[in-house]
């Protein structure tokens, strides 16, 4: 069986010269558009489980040592799949880390589920929520009936990896799903030895292909173990159609489908690049930025100590023709893969080594606080609200969970109420309005 079914099916149909009677509209006129087709007779259905589709998906699954699932809508479509999976089998209640993208909070709202939230420590920022066993089993301790699934998002922004293998075996003992939103490590699988969620005792997880591996934008994996593919398989593709588009782009499946090849020969380039970013965090350390993190293919400097804003150090470097990852006003951060040359890296490590040293920056962001809920998400979502000024925000009900990507990640969702502390971040990240309930 070959790698790559998909590729060779759309290679020969566009060999074939044949006429397009067919969506898309463009009929295949242009480079790209030439491999662009509907589920015409022998190109499968995402949602299907016989088809060539379905046989990538196979080859993908041996890669990953996994039941693996396709998704065509970033790990987004995986998330709420995998959520409504866990919430069909086991209720409406998750345990979940607050640094949660906005897609968990959107299938939180569409399947009416109730979240309890694991906060950040003391002096984290509110984009890293990172976790371990013993913070979790503090937590289910906590709780008054037993979650759906526990709900982990690791990596973080920042390169924040959370200690899955100490998470799994807590949730594991008591009986309960681990899901972990793991967008920013497909290649965690890969390493020399893998640290990937499903080899740590995730249950499932979601992988964002196209954040760290060479597949278009909207490339995704969901991810099963075992003990879930027992569970779920049979539910999986009626469960994924239920939220996703009825025309998954056939350029995006293309993507994964030739991801395969791409990954049969990865381990041993993986590993040599990574000795290549560490040797360069090293250098960096070593002229005086402040790395954060621990994930491997990223590097976030905490930048103030260096004397500048995140997003000041982030406008130095365009000008220098280096495109940072995320920037805010405390951290800058970087996303490499092998794919980035050595000339990129000599880049990076030249225009960081030769931006000038200042005083340090004193101010820090304000402590984060956990907000009163008022509302659920679902129910505040569908209340009339206004618009006010931060400043004037104070005491009043969030409406909508808005928040640009990246992060994605709110600091108040809809149905809590902003207290100070709350309005205090919103202004110290630069949101100037918010909506609130009237």
């Amino acid at each position: 069986m070959s790698l790559t079914p998909l590729d060779d099916f759309l290679v020969e149909y566009e060999k074939s010269g044949a006429a397009r009677f067919h969506m898309p509209g463009h009929k295949g006129r242009g480079a790209i558009e030439k491999y662009d087709v509907t589920e015409i007779d022998g190109a499968g259905n995402l949602f299907s489980d016989e088809g060539i589709i379905a046989e990538s998906e196979i080859e993908a699954s041996k890669l990953f040592g996994c039941r693996t699932y396709y998704s065509a809508e970033g790990s987004s479509l995986a998330i709420r799949t995998m959520m409504a999976l866990a919430a069909k089998k086991r209720g409406g209640k998750v345990l979940a880390g607050r640094n949660a993208h906005r897609a968990f909070l959107s299938a939180a709202i569409l399947l009416g589920l109730d979240v309890e939230w694991i906060y950040p420590e003391d002096g984290a920022s509110y984009v890293s929520c990172a976790l371990n066993g013993e913070r979790v089993a503090g937590a289910l301790d906590s709780m008054d009936s037993s979650p759906s699934c526990v709900y982990v998002t690791s990596p973080d922004y920042l390169g924040n990896v959370s200690d899955i293998e100490s998470i799994a075996a807590v949730c594991r003992k008591r009986g309960v799903p681990l899901l972990v939103d793991n967008a920013h490590g497909a290649y965690l699988k890969f390493l020399p030895e893998s640290r990937h969620p499903i080899d740590l005792g995730a249950t499932m997880c979601a992988d964002s292909a196209h954040k760290t591996l060479p597949v278009l934008t909207g490339g995704a994996y969901l991810h099963l173990s075992k003990s879930a593919e027992e569970l779920f398989a049979d539910e999986v593709k009626e469960t994924m159609e239920i939220f996703a588009s009825s025309s998954p782009s056939y350029l995006i499946m293309r993507s994964l489908d030739r991801a395969n090849e791409y990954l049969s020969a990865y381990p041993e380039r993986l590993s040599a690049f990574a000795e290549k970013v560490s040797r360069l965090k090293d250098t960096l350390t070593a002229a005086g930025h402040s790395l954060v993190g621990d994930e491997p293919l990223k590097i976030t400097i905490r930048t103030k100590p260096y004397g500048y804003t995140g997003d000041e150090m982030s406008s130095v470097l365009y000008s220098k023709g280096v495109i940072c990852e995320f920037h805010d006003p405390d951290f800058i951060s970087f996303m490499l893969t092998p794919e980035n040359t050595d000339e990129d890296l000599m880049r990076l490590k030249d225009a960081l080594l030769g931006t000038v040293k200042k005083a340090p920056l004193e101010e820090k962001y304000p402590p984060y606080s956990a907000p009163r809920r008022v509302l659920s998400p679902r129910d505040a979502l569908f209340r009339e609200s206004e618009t006010v000024p931060v400043a004037e925000c104070v005491g009043r009900v969030a409406a909508v969970t808005s928040v640009s990507c990246p992060p994605a990640i709110p600091i108040v969702i809809c149905g809590e109420m902003i207290d100070d502390g709350a309005r205090a971040l919103l202004e110290y990240y630069g949101t100037e309005f918010v909506k609130v309930i009237k």
